[in-house]
């Protein structure tokens, strides 16, 4: 391949890329804004100052614009978990960091209501399931695991779910107007209470 031919595939792949984000930019204050069923794809597309034909060269339809929407932002959610929990802590440190990083992630403005409130609504409870089973669920089980949970009486299996749905609901106490911090104490109190005493080195 020739270089001009190179550059000509680089640029045009940095384009697509730029364009599918821009749309998806788009998306988000949008549907944060104005909430899924009231958003249109020709206002998404005007606002990403592209035409609903390219649009539509990205993404399936709007359901599809907003599936990647959430798992953009759940990737991003776990990247945070993923940052607050370097190799060095211990598995527990690690563990609790982390699930303050989730908490801090979660208030990132319009995520709240994008991941927990209409992705459930718009796409279904499995499908939220699945997402959150390849993100943010999946950093709390390998956390669990590292830590030692589940390895007595409490079922690895059953307490991550269980878990997960209780940070979810401190994520949206938070949101709809609870101290944060109170919230996020009583959560970390929870899962200290499942880690259970700290083992002496």
């Amino acid at each position: 391949m020739s270089k001009t031919t190179s550059a000509t595939v680089r640029t045009n792949r940095e384009r697509t890329e730029t364009t599918r984000l821009a749309l998806l930019d788009a998306a988000r204050a949008l549907f944060v804004g104005k909430g899924y069923a009231d958003t249109s794809t020709p206002e998404i597309a005007v606002a990403a100052g592209i035409t609903r034909g390219a649009l539509y060269h990205h993404f399936e339809d709007k359901r599809d614009l907003f599936r990647q929407v959430l798992q953009r932002e759940s990737q991003a959610v776990a990247a945070d978990i993923e940052a607050a929990a370097p190799e060095q802590l211990s598995p527990r440190k690690a563990l609790l960091e982390g699930s303050k990083a989730y908490l801090n992630a979660m208030t990132a403005p319009g995520r709240t209501r994008l991941l927990l409130i209409d992705g459930p609504a718009v796409l279904g409870m499995e499908e939220i399931m699945a997402l959150d089973d390849t993100t943010s669920a999946a950093s709390l089980r390998q956390g669990l695991e590292r830590a030692g949970v589940g390895r007595d009486e409490a079922s690895l299996d059953a307490l991550t779910p269980l878990l997960s749905a209780a940070f979810d609901r401190a994520a949206l106490a938070i949101d709809a107007g609870a101290d944060a911090e109170e919230t996020r104490t009583a959560m970390l109190w929870l899962l200290e209470r499942a880690l259970g005493p700290a083992r002496q080195p």
